[in-house]
């Protein structure tokens, strides 16, 4: 393709991402009192006994959240397709028998994007929730659901996409950028990365909830290793296929 072709390729793509998006935001909406429940809960239960409401202070939030709570769950539900969307991107780029990675490709992102919304729901949130609410037991909270939702998308979100790690070092792996040896070799930099983004991410400054963060990140690097180390079999397989002399 030419580089106007690929821009094409990609305005197309995003157009019809967006459009799953639409639809699934739309079929979330006829929910949207049943998800609110569901991603609320978090937080419902370290909210101080009797005070297991969140507010709104404006006459629009209300309305406002049903249409946040749509597209959070919308995207989670339209991310199998929003994903073979960004793989019938790359593919051309693909030689004809790599090409034959596309279910895997989808069902290990859809997966792991799944799992990063997953941890960050039942394990990251509640943890983060509980050290900030609990903080200080002299106030009394009054958290609005915009703020709520905000640090809920945040997370859940942010962690579905950190989940994607190994996917990128398969890919990065299979073009010889990156090789085994060399995440092992920067090994104690990547460390020091993913504490620093695990410090960013994490909305608490604790210790506690920091490992929360980093660790799964860690075991998500050391992973991709692995993964690494099949691409580049799988690369040295391709081009002894394309070369056998």
């Amino acid at each position: 393709m030419s580089f106007l072709q690929h821009l094409e390729e990609l305005r197309t793509r995003i157009i019809y991402a967006l459009v799953a998006l639409g639809v699934a935001f739309f079929v979330c909406f006829f929910f949207n009192i049943q998800i609110f429940h569901f991603i609320a809960a978090p937080i419902r239960q370290v909210l101080p006994a009797g005070q297991k409401d969140l507010f709104y202070t404006t006459p629009t939030e209300g309305f406002g959240i049903s249409m946040k709570v749509s597209l959070l769950a919308g995207i989670f539900l339209a991310s199998p397709f929003v994903l073979w969307q960004l793989w019938l991107f790359i593919s051309p780029g693909l030689y004809r028998h790599e090409k034959n990675y596309a279910l895997p490709f989808l069902l290990a992102s859809t997966t792991l994007f799944l799992t990063g919304g997953i941890f960050a729901y039942y394990i990251a949130l509640p943890r983060a929730l509980e050290f900030l609410i609990n903080f200080n037991p002299e106030l009394r909270p009054l958290i609005t659901a915009t703020e709520f939702f905000n640090f809920a998308t945040l997370i859940m979100v942010g962690m579905g996409v950190i989940f994607q790690l190994p996917i990128l070092i398969g890919f990065l792996s299979l073009f010889g950028i990156v090789t085994p040896r060399f995440l092992m070799r920067n090994f104690k930099y990547a460390l020091l990365i993913i504490f620093m983004l695990a410090a960013v991410i994490s909305p608490t400054g604790d210790v506690i909830n920091l490992f929360v963060f980093a660790l799964p990140m860690v075991a998500l690097y050391v992973f991709s290793i692995g993964v690494s180390f099949l691409f580049k079999r799988l690369r040295r397989a391709r081009d002894h296929a394309l070369n056998p002399y």
